[in-house]
């Protein structure tokens, strides 16, 4: 199992540690909640594969849409995020 710590990163500079399970991120009732009027209640929702040591990124059918690295992810299609990598939530920008 790897050590590596993964982050997000806003763009204030704030980090927030990804856990190694699955969190949902939205406006209400999340384990990361984002204050932000583009973010849905429930938007999307980050996993964690063990066994490849990957984060996956997922939306939930969100109006305002997940986006990783300017593009626009399907709904409900699970998507690997990369070092580097920038998500955005409706308006709001994290760094992976």
């Amino acid at each position: 199992m790897s050590v590596t710590s993964w982050f997000l990163v806003s763009s204030t500079g704030i980090r927030h540690r990804l856990p190694r399970e699955m969190i949902f991120v939205g406006r209400d009732d999340c384990e990361l909640m984002l204050q932000s009027r583009s973010v849905d209640k429930q938007h999307a929702v980050i996993n964690y594969d063990k066994e490849k040591d990957e984060h996956w990124v997922k939306d939930l059918g969100s109006l305002n849409g997940t986006f990783v690295n300017d593009v626009r992810i399907p709904d409900q299609k699970y998507i690997t995020l990369k070092l580097n990598d920038v998500i955005r939530f409706g308006y709001d920008i994290l760094l992976v």
